[in-house]
C-alpha cells in the first residue's frame, strides 16, 4: 500500500487528533498532517529564503524537529501554527548561516519597531481560479514566474508577510501570531510589499499569486520520504 492509500482514511481527521495519534507512534498520521500541511510550510520557507532546495530541507528538518517533541505539544495553539513557527525558526536559522548581511526578520517572539500609525487598508484577495485551457495555463504559468521572481526580490521583513497573506491566505491574525508581530505591523507589511510588487510589475497586471510557489505531488512526496527515512534509521538506531 502506497503513503497516499495509507492516509486518504484520515482525510477527515481534524489536526489535533492526527497530533495525537501521531504522538502515539501512528506514521499513517504523521503522513497525513505532512501531506496536509507540506504546501503552507514550504511557502512559509520560501518567505525566508531564497532557494528551493534550502527551503525544502528547512520544511524537512522542521517535521523532523516536529516528529521529534510531537509529547511536548499540548494544544496551546494550533497544530499548524506551531509547524509554522517551527519552520520559520529553521527558516530563519539558514537564512542567518547561510547570509552574510545581518537578517532583518525578527525570530518567532520578538516585536518590530515598525509605524504603527501608518494607514491601514482591507486588501482584496489576489487568489485566482485555476484556468483549465491550454493556452491560458501557459500564459499564467509565465506570470507566475514573474510574480515567484518579484517576490523574491522584495525586502525580507516584507517577503515572509506576503507569502504567509498573499500567497497561502492566511489571516492577519495568524500570522501575527505565528510570527510574534502585531496584526497592525502584519498589515503595514503586507500592504508594503503589495506596492513594492505593483511598482516591479506592470500597473495593467493583475497580480494573482494563489498558485505561486505551488507545491506538486512530487515534492510533497519527497520531503515525506525524507523524514520516513529519518524515522527508520532512528527506529534502526534503538533497536
Amino acid at each position: 500500500m502506497d503513503m497516499d492509500s495509507a492516509t486518504v482514511g484520515l482525510a477527515g481527521t481534524d489536526d489535533l487528533e492526527l497530533v495525537h495519534r501521531a504522538a502515539t507512534g501512528d506514521e499513517r498520521a504523521f503522513d497525513a498532517l505532512m501531506k496536509r500541511h507540506n504546501q503552507r510550510l514550504y511557502r512559509a520557507a520560501r518567505g525566508v529564503l531564497h532557494d528551493e532546495p534550502d527551503a525544502e530541507e528547512a520544511v524537512q528538518e522542521a517535521w523532523w524537529k516536529a516528529y521529534n517533541h510531537l509529547a511536548e505539544f499540548h494544544g496551546d495553539a494550533q497544530p499548524i501554527t506551531w509547524l509554522t513557527r517551527i519552520v520559520i525558526n529553521e527558516a530563519l536559522m539558514r537564512h542567518r548561516r547561510n547570509k552574510t548581511r545581518d537578517a532583518v526578520i525578527q525570530p518567532v517572539g520578538q516585536n518590530a519597531d515598525d509605524n504603527d500609525s501608518a494607514e491601514v487598508a482591507l486588501e482584496n484577495s489576489i487568489m485566482a481560479p485555476e484556468s483549465t485551457q491550454p493556452e491560458q495555463k501557459a500564459s499564467r504559468g509565465e506570470l507566475r514566474a514573474l510574480i515567484e521572481a518579484r517576490i523574491d526580490e522584495l525586502p525580507d521583513r516584507y517577503r515572509a508577510v506576503f507569502m504567509l497573506r498573499g500567497v497561502e491566505g492566511l489571516s492577519f491574525a495568524e500570522i501575527a501570531t505565528t510570527l510574534g508581530l502585531t496584526q497592525t505591523t502584519v498589515r503595514v507589511r503586507f500592504m508594503r510589499a503589495r506596492g513594492l510588487l505593483r511598482k516591479a510589475l506592470h500597473q495593467d497586471i493583475d497580480v494573482s499569486a494563489g498558485g505561486a510557489f505551488s507545491f506538486a505531488g512530487e515534492r510533497c512526496d519527497r520531503i515525506v520520504a525524507g523524514v520516513h527515512a529519518r524515522m527508520q534509521a532512528a527506529d534502526s538506531h534503538h533497536a
